[in-house]
């Protein structure tokens, strides 16, 4: 009688053991979605502001390339150079970004 107290209790602690193991896993799992989530979240704000970056450099480059041609609207054939150098480096970029 007392041995089957004994592995009653034993068993009730093990029974309650194994339910806090489980609640432990279950709050685990969820702290992990929420995690991924705002992964996720970080990611694209990451891309984002990437993209943001890029335009604000391609815009500067624009700038300077409207200050350079503004300096050398003076001389024409100069100018005409300049344009075809950049129709050219446009054209490569264009090709880079096809291939």
């Amino acid at each position: 009688m007392k041995d089957k107290r004994e592995l009653l209790v034993k068993l009730d602690f093990f029974e309650a053991k194994i339910k806090s193991i489980l609640n432990e896993l279950h709050s685990a799992k969820a702290e992990l979605i929420k995690i991924k989530e705002e992964n996720q979240d970080l990611k694209a704000v990451i891309e984002r502001q990437n993209q943001e970056i890029k335009n604000f450099q391609n815009q500067e480059k624009i700038s300077k390339i409207v200050s350079s041609i503004a300096e050398d609207a003076h001389n024409p054939s100069e100018l005409k150079l300049k344009i075809n150098e950049y129709i050219r480096e446009i054209d490569k970029c264009i090709a880079h970004l096809s291939e």
